[in-house]
């Protein structure tokens, strides 16, 4: 994942949605003390900030230096750039040592991970009993009926242009390898459906879908998906550039303890 990003950070910054502040409350139900939280993968910041409402410290690690050049600062949040290059009893050490965490969160980022690797440093860091992982993402969205056909024909060109582990989000972490105590919530082991929903301009939904990883990708080997035609398309089916739009972003969440 280090460098897939990188060229869109800052669109990755001011595109993406916002994750609602009910999922920290409701993660922070979950942990037995809100001492300390690590925030994997954190780009600009934006789940490390939501965290940091409900735990004293929180550790926000990001492997993209790029990235790190757009969080918000926050009193509570220790922001650190951890190349792939670091080794795992330095990343243990770098975030409180074995068994200090009370909640690790991935947001749209596990499916990028060498994950027996970061699993093995999960059940190393979190504190048992009582320490929660957590991971989401989201696949898809729906706008209204006519824009989401429309919007089809779209996505459907970006998908040989994500990489394979792209897979892990189409499926909506149903496939995702997760060897720990599930948490389902009512859901019987599935991922606990995390819907969020946004008011945003057309040229804001655009920004969005420029910092798609496959968007990127397929303008690196010379092809434009986001077109002036394929623009006017999608822009002539949302209503117009000034229109307003309600959008339904489709989330998933896996939440899980260290197994006894």
């Amino acid at each position: 994942m280090a460098g897939l990003f990188d060229k869109q950070a800052e669109i990755y910054a001011d595109a993406r949605p916002t994750y609602p502040k009910e999922w920290y409350s409701m993660l922070a139900g979950l942990t037995s003390s809100h001492t300390l939280a690590w925030d994997v993968a954190t780009g600009n910041g934006q789940a490390a900030i939501g965290v940091a409402e409900y735990y004293e410290h929180v550790v926000a690690t990001e492997v993209s230096k790029e990235q790190l050049n757009h969080v918000k600062p926050h009193p509570r949040i220790r922001y650190e750039h951890t190349p792939l290059s670091l080794n795992d009893d330095d990343l243990v050490k770098l975030v409180g040592g074995e068994g200090t965490v009370d909640l690790i969160t991935v947001a749209t980022a596990i499916h990028w991970f060498d994950l027996s690797r970061f699993y093995s440093v999960v059940n190393r860091l979190l504190r048992t009993p009582g320490g929660v992982l957590a991971v989401w993402t989201y696949s898809g969205f729906e706008v209204f009926p006519l824009f989401d056909v429309v919007f089809k024909r779209f996505s459907d060109t970006t998908l040989p242009y994500f990489d394979p582990k792209v897979k892990y989000v189409l499926e909506e972490y149903r496939t995702l390898p997760f060897p720990f105590e599930r948490l389902d919530l009512g859901f019987e082991g599935n991922p606990k459906p995390m819907d969020m929903k946004r008011e945003v301009s057309f040229a804001g939904f655009l920004r969005f879908l420029r910092s798609y990883s496959g968007v990127t990708t397929a303008k690196e080997r010379g092809v434009d998906l986001l077109s002036k035609e394929v623009v006017g398309e999608l822009e002539s089916a949302w209503g117009g550039p000034s229109l307003i739009r309600k959008v339904v972003y489709k989330g998933w969440m896996l939440i899980g303890r260290v197994k006894k």
